[in-house]
């Protein structure tokens, strides 16, 4: 009996659930994706999983479909990667365990749980080269007699071992169990009415979700059966590995240094000034120059419009809809392909060096502590520094994120008080005639709106956000192609998958343009503005603006004449003011449209708020 649930889940992502699957499983860090690229060559699909944000990688080999799961320590339900990862699972016909040889046993619990669960499974023991440096001699042929299956030894970054575990994927055979007899007949009672072992052996861990779909109660014997499987496992890697004395290679070295504050803080600040320069700097303004502003704006944008301008008059509703100046064709292509692409792509370009050379990781363990204030881990620096160059994509970031919980506040700090590299250009420019003493001003008001917002959220929103659980994987020069190939994947799923979104975007504003909304909502806040802020009625078009996009709302307020009090509190309202559409059109994706308003209001409240209390005071 296979758990239908998760078969229905294969469907909404285009996964023919009849069709034999080879599932790839692995702890996180472990070389995963450098098998799965090699397995399906250039056939592949990401896909969402229902009813999450995480991403499902899937593609031929030979007349298999192939998965890649999520990087998990056990299958379970405890977050939302062990729950695709264990849908996926239940699912397989063969499994590939990819099993990090210098962690070996940390890894092998993962596996022995696959072969509790009675799953078809080989395992491909990479980073051999690594075991080798650190002096760990495996035992390989005793380690397939323990485990009762196929065990190929592999180099993934050197695609050694590769052809072998291709000969071995269909030898692949169910091993030795760890339970006692006292658990095989718990498991047994439980099998009798749902008749399938990997589902009785979650019913028997306490696995509430699969309990529940075969109406059964979750057994209460997690502790026991981990206690069990861990024995086993632990009187294996005793049997099989033997270490000899061996001096720290030059990768620990630096795996060390990239730990330690005194030296680890530095390196860090140089990595995100680097970050800065290419995803905020040469992406976003150099190269979104010429993709945006020469080749869409100057080339693409006249030619469309000249284009359907003899088909269609410009003024007419569906002119305006298609060419206007938020048209379909004018304003979203240019968007997706002049400016979000080429973030999209430099981004995961940079996010895919990070993590092949095991640095990522060590960035998260460097910050946790600071960011646990906040309710967010480690893991959040990655949108943080993004949102500098661009909100939209950083937005796409919370990802990697390991609750909603953490999503959210991610996602508001993001929107609030993370300015953008190109708005951040034009708040520079008008900031530094100012003078030091507004300058500081500014930056104090920002971070300390951050640091209350963040720490407020982290008390007020329900449940707890989680504990960075993290591997320090090796560190190691990544794979050129390995690199390419993940940024090429990822920016065309995000492409596909936002195209629609911001065409909706573009013809709900130009209705709401046609239809004298915007001028309306102009008109209402006008006597705020003047009244609260001090501000010229004027600016209130400024701000209207930063709604369509950020920059060009800052810029706005460089054709008004201002005082240097004027200018102050106008920039920190923009700073803090609604992300831009685009990154509201994401966070919608993301979040849904209920958190996404929250979010939009707690930006207005907060913007306007903050902007009036500066005004009083200056």
């Amino acid at each position: 009996m296979i758990n239908l649930e998760c078969c229905r889940n294969l469907e909404q992502i285009d996964i023919d659930p009849n069709k034999n699957k080879i599932v790839l499983v692995g702890n996180p860090n472990v070389g995963k994706s450098i098998f799965f690229n090699y397995l399906t060559d250039t056939y592949v699909s990401v896909s969402n999983y229902p009813g999450t944000t995480l991403d499902i990688s899937s593609g031929n080999y030979k007349d298999k479909i192939v998965l890649d799961t999520p990087g998990v320590y056990g299958v379970s339900s405890f977050n939302d990667e062990e729950k695709v990862a264990r849908d996926i699972i239940l699912s397989a016909d063969i499994v590939i365990n990819v099993v990090d040889a210098v962690h070996l046993e940390r890894d092998l619990f993962l596996t022995q749980q696959l072969i509790d669960m009675g799953k078809k499974v080989v395992v491909a023991l990479n980073m051999m080269d690594e075991a080798k440096n650190r002096g760990l001699n495996i035992d390989i042929d005793e380690l397939e007699k323990e485990l009762g299956i196929r065990v190929v030894p592999t180099v993934a970054v050197k695609k050694k071992g590769f052809s072998d575990l291709e000969n071995n994927i269909d030898k692949a055979q169910k091993g030795k169990i760890s339970l006692k007899q006292d658990m095989e007949k718990e498991l047994d009672n439980i099998n009798e009415n749902v008749e399938n072992r990997a589902d009785s052996l979650l019913i028997l861990e306490g696995d509430e979700n699969v309990a529940s779909f075969h109406n059964k109660k979750p057994r209460e014997y997690r502790e026991k059966v981990y206690m069990q499987r861990r024995n086993r496992v632990n009187k294996i890697v005793e049997k099989v590995i033997t270490k000899e004395m061996t001096n720290k290679n030059i990768g620990d070295k630096i795996g060390s240094l990239l730990l330690r504050p005194l030296t680890g803080i530095p390196i860090l600040l140089l990595l995100l000034y680097a970050l800065y320069q290419f995803v905020g700097v040469f992406v976003a303004q150099t190269l979104v120059g010429i993709t945006e502003e020469m080749i869409m704006i100057e080339i693409y944008q006249p030619f469309i419009i000249d284009l359907v301008s003899s088909f269609i008059a410009p003024q007419s509703l569906i002119g305006k809809i298609l060419i206007g100046e938020f048209g379909v064709l004018t304003m979203t292509v240019t968007y997706i392909f002049g400016l979000l692409l080429p973030l999209v792509a430099g981004f995961y370009l940079f996010l895919s060096l990070l993590e092949d050379s095991g640095y990522m990781p060590r960035i998260a363990a460097l910050v946790d502590r600071g960011l646990t204030y906040l309710g967010l881990n480690g893991r959040a620096i990655i949108p943080m520094l993004l949102g500098f160059g661009c909100v939209t994509m950083a937005t796409v970031t919370t990802r990697l994120l390991g609750s909603k919980r953490e999503k959210i506040i991610a996602i508001f700090l993001l929107g609030l008080a993370i300015p953008c590299s190109a708005q951040l250009g034009v708040i520079a420019g008008l900031i530094a005639p100012l003078g030091f003493k507004y300058f500081v001003i500014y930056v104090v008001t920002i971070f300390l709106v951050y640091a209350i917002a963040g720490t407020f959220l982290n008390k007020v929103l329900p449940g707890e956000s989680t504990d960075l659980l993290i591997d320090l994987p090796p560190v190691r020069v990544p794979e050129f192609r390995n690199i390419i190939k993940k940024t090429y994947l990822k920016s065309k799923y995000f492409i596909v998958e936002a195209g629609p979104i911001f065409a909706g975007g573009a013809v709900g504003i130009t209705l709401l343009k046609e239809g004298g909304v915007l001028q309306w909502i102009q008109n209402a806040v006008a006597p705020f503005i003047v009244g609260w802020l001090k501000l010229p009625k004027e600016t209130t078009e400024a701000f209207i603006m930063g709604i369509i996009r950020r920059d060009f709302g800052a810029a706005g307020l460089n054709s008004l004449a201002l005082t240097s009090d004027q200018t102050l509190v106008a920039l920190i309202v923009i700073t803090l003011f609604v992300p831009c559409i685009a990154a509201m059109l994401v966070m919608i994706k993301e979040q849904g449209i209920k958190q996404a308003a929250m979010v939009w209001l707690g930006s207005w409240i907060a913007a306007f708020t903050v902007g009036g209390i500066v005004a009083l005071f200056i």
